[in-house]
């Protein structure tokens, strides 16, 4: 069954931030996941989250998506995002 990782990030220094860009998909795509959305225009239709910029990842499985997040390659970068970015970062189990 897919999982998805569903992301709002607000990156504070795009400069710095760029270098976890390529590595970052790379890691995503080896294990088999992908982009479904990054960026992009959006709005809020209720409620009263204004995400800043949404990211979606699809996995082919919540372990996989596990397996990446706290893969070796992801740890490499991970704390770029964490110094130049604020996060919040779900995992949810498709159906």
């Amino acid at each position: 069954m897919s999982a998805y990782i569903i992301v709002d990030v607000e990156v504070r220094d795009a400069e710095a931030f760029e270098p976890y860009k390529q590595p970052t998909a790379a890691s995503i795509a080896q294990y088999g996941g992908r982009y479904i959305i990054r960026g992009g225009k959006h709005e809020t239709l209720e409620g009263k989250w204004h995400p800043t910029r949404l990211v979606v990842l699809e996995f082919p499985s919540v372990e996989a998506a596990k397996r990446w997040y706290t893969s070796e390659e992801y740890s490499k970068v991970k704390p770029i995002r964490l110094r130049h970015a604020v996060t919040d970062m779900v995992l949810v189990e498709g159906t």
